[in-house]
């Protein structure tokens, strides 16, 4: 392969830009499309999910979301072993088209109230093939520009493509803030929504445009040439245990950590902001734009220092320090955002006192279960104001009740009530509710004039640092680490494994956690313990592969 390597560096001499570009336009596209439903969760939910109650919709939002980072490992397996036989550039060509066409459907969706249970299903399926788009996208466009590259700056080309997934992020949210800014909040939470799914579609014939004129990676291109590609690259990747080994380690070694770190830098953050904090949404929108704007560049730093100290010290120190600071962190970034609530939570705390036999876990997915116990109703009312809370036992037969500070409110048992006598009584409770939770402290929502928007920006920041330190340099990491004539296939899925799974179940399994504990940082809980046990395996079982050779 010294042939495919000498070309390798010729090519790059004269035409790296265009590589690193073309790959990464289409990347930055195709995230653009993932991530602008979770930047909509909101509005999906009231159009999508509105024939259940409002936690369980936005429970199924999440998962309706979760769904395509489900089938990611899935599209990597299909796509990876069409990109080791059939090539890069045609696979990742083909990924590209299915995503932008999924995407623009979306916007053309009919609403709940238009098709009935059709449209959440609907949905679902476009979600699905998103996720098998993005699933053969990755490893195409990481493994295509490291092939490429000269030796000793995989981790600097490379970390280009670690920028898209942040762009395409970004560009979501700067098209959103536009849109909303163009038509006001009443016609975009009517319709409007639908236009950033729709402007895809242009998105899409401009990103086609740039990838038609690559040429194909020169190491497959020499594989080819040579005759050593593989036939069998699925049996050769996963059935053989020497290279399965390796793929089993950067998954949870590199991939599950670096996946959980990034989707709470760059996504829970933004959700914590708007659901927890209750900051309105053009603000928490701009707030992260910002943070993700200053942040990007540090992709290519980390990727840069990685070609000159290796992959995994910086890959696991991002870890570390996410396991370390991220309960502070959050916290700092309350008291930051929402002040009012910060101070009403220390010198007031909530606390549910109920039998726990009186307790759901209100999670209702066809919408017909009734959470009418004094228990459910506190709860339920207390999450939708945004109140953590802390739960304590009652013995049976004792009615549920509220503490706020010294103060106990009886909570209202709807048991037994008729549904229109029940909605009647809890529409006039949580008024009562919300007038002592004001009066102890707790704002309805976070004031624009309190918001430290500096400080929030910074504490977003470091977040995002942690992101572009785990992964900035891990695509380098991943492409080192298997054969050339298997590597699509071999480091997709414990990429998309990673960030499919562990990372995309992300804000559901939190958000879940939160919901039942009542305590708005417990879903962090999640994030920290994945980082930690990547970062005990790496460090102990993963070999640093920095200036491997990729040509054979």
């Amino acid at each position: 392969m010294a042939a495919a390597a000498e070309q390798a560096q010729t090519r790059v001499g004269g035409s790296h830009l265009r590589v690193i570009a073309g790959a990464s336009a289409g990347t930055v596209f195709e995230w653009y499309d993932f991530y602008l439903y979770g930047s909509l969760a909101a509005f999906i939910t009231q159009h999508f999910f509105s024939g259940v109650n409002e936690t369980t919709g936005f429970i199924l939002a999440l998962m309706a979301f979760a769904a395509g980072f489900a089938v990611r490992p899935l599209g990597a397996v299909i796509f990876g072993r069409l990109g080791d036989r059939w090539g890069r550039k045609n696979t990742f060509l083909v990924t590209m088209v299915l995503m932008g066409l999924s995407t623009f459907t979306v916007g053309l969706l009919p609403s709940y109230g238009q098709i009935g249970v059709a449209a959440p299903v609907l949905l679902v399926v476009m979600r699905l093939i998103q996720g098998l788009a993005l699933g053969g996208e990755y490893g195409g466009a990481a493994t295509y520009v490291a092939e490429h590259a000269p030796p000793g700056r995989r981790g600097f080309y490379t970390s280009w493509i670690q920028t898209t997934a942040t762009l395409g992020l970004f560009l979501s949210l700067v098209v959103i803030l536009l849109v909303r800014h163009w038509q006001g909040e009443e016609v975009f939470k009517a319709w409007g929504w639908r236009i950033p799914f729709l402007v895809s579609a242009v998105l899409l014939a401009v990103s086609l445009w740039i990838r038609l004129k690559l040429n194909e990676s020169p190491v497959f291109q020499q594989m080819v040439d040579e005759g050593k590609g593989t036939t069998k690259p699925l049996a050769e990747s996963f059935l053989r245990w020497p290279n399965l080994k390796l793929v089993i380690l950067a998954l949870v070694g590199l991939t599950a950590g670096q996946a959980v770190v990034w989707y709470t830098g760059q996504f829970y953050a933004l959700f914590f902001l708007e659901r927890m904090l209750k900051v309105d949404g053009p603000t928490a929108n701009s707030l992260v734009a910002i943070a993700l704007l200053l942040g990007t560049p540090f992709f290519v730093v980390f990727g840069w220092l990685s070609d000159k100290i290796g992959r995994k010290p910086i890959i696991l120190a991002g870890c570390l320090l996410a396991v370390l600071t991220y309960f502070p962190v959050f916290k700092a970034i309350t008291g930051a955002a929402n002040p009012q609530l910060a101070a009403a939570t220390a010198s007031a705390p909530v606390t549910v006192v109920a039998n726990p036999d009186d307790c759901s876990f209100q999670f209702d997915p066809i919408g017909k279960a009734a959470f009418t116990s004094g228990c459910d109703v506190a709860k339920s009312t207390l999450a939708n104001a945004g109140v953590s809370y802390a739960n304590a036992a009652a013995p049976a037969g004792q009615p549920a009740s509220i503490t706020i500070g010294q103060k106990t409110v009886p909570s209202l048992e709807g048991r037994g009530m008729a549904p229109a006598q029940f909605k009647a009584a809890k529409d006039a409770w949580t008024k009562g509710l919300a007038a002592e939770l004001k009066a102890a402290g707790y704002p309805a929502k976070a004031e624009a004039a309190q918001v430290n928007k500096p400080l929030v920006v910074a504490l977003l920041w470091l977040l995002v640092l942690y992101v572009t330190m785990v992964y900035g340099p891990v695509a380098a990491a991943l492409v080192e680490m298997f054969p050339a004539r298997i590597r699509y296939t071999s480091m997709s899925l414990p990429y998309h494994i990673g960030n499919g799974w562990f990372g995309g179940f992300l804000p559901t399994t939190a958000f879940a956690m939160v919901a039942a504990t009542g305590n708005i940082y417990y879903g962090l809980w999640y994030p920290i313990v994945v980082a930690a046990v990547t970062f005990v395996v790496g460090l102990l079982f993963v070999r640093e592969m920095r200036g491997n050779p990729i040509e054979a």
